[in-house]
């Protein structure tokens, strides 16, 4: 298995996702097309992993390479890839799939509780993952249900949370992906976000809850043992 990593920003790496690929015994390179990176090759991938980021999927004025960026996520949907988006990243797939990106009714940031939907079960995937999830939260935006989708979970602050596509492309607004080392590298990037409207936690809270991050990692494992092994869709 070949994964190929996009991250936006400095402070927002694979984090436990890169523990599972070592687990795994997977190759991997992360590219960084902010900071001038080619993209890959979609022939030298089986596994993209696309990370968040503080950037809308709007701001490619700010962001040109965000261009070239949508065309691979495309291409590897239509190929037949497999395609994980993480926060933004989701966000991006579901641009790519055709479903709308909005600033949401409100900011998420924190410890929140995940409940899985009901259509989940029509998806094998959907019906591995938990009914309830504690998960780490850090975004404005949210995105539409594309066409062929399965709705995964769902929280009091944002209704889509999750998504699976023909059983290989999962996009997820949360950050299963979290250790207490990411979420300090968000607290110190990115303080203001912390005064937003909505549910937002403060920085003292989010470190109360740092030891959740452990308690998301046997589902963020499950899902990526999915997405890696026989049982996804390759059609």
């Amino acid at each position: 298995m070949r994964v190929a990593i996009i991250q936006h920003v400095a402070f927002e790496g694979p984090g436990r996702i890169a523990d599972w690929i070592d687990a795994r015994g997977f190759s991997s390179q992360t590219f960084h097309p902010y900071a001038g990176d080619a993209l890959p090759e979609l022939a030298a991938l089986d596994l993209l992993v696309v990370m968040g980021g503080p950037m809308s999927v709007h701001d490619v004025a700010e962001h040109p390479w965000l261009v070239a960026e949508k065309h691979l996520i495309r291409a590897a949907l239509e190929g037949g890839k497999r395609v994980l988006g993480v926060c933004l990243g989701g966000q991006l797939i579901a641009e790519a799939l055709g479903a709308g990106v909005r600033p949401g009714e409100q900011a998420e940031i924190g410890w929140w509780p995940l409940e899985k939907q009901a259509q989940a079960k029509r998806s094998p995937l959907g019906r591995m993952l938990p009914q309830r999830l504690m998960a780490m939260h850090w975004h404005g935006e949210t995105f539409d249900l594309p066409a062929e989708s399965i709705a995964l979970y769902g929280s009091a602050a944002c209704a889509n949370q999750g998504f699976v596509w023909r059983e290989r492309a999962v996009a997820l607004q949360c950050h299963l992906e979290s250790t207490p080392d990411s979420i300090e590298a968000l607290l110190a990037a990115c303080p203001d976000d912390l005064k937003r409207a909505g549910a937002v936690q403060d920085a003292q809270t989010i470190r109360d809850g740092l030891s959740q991050c452990s308690s998301m990692a046997p589902t963020l494992q499950r899902l990526l043992d999915y997405l890696s092994g026989p049982l996804a869709s390759l059609t």
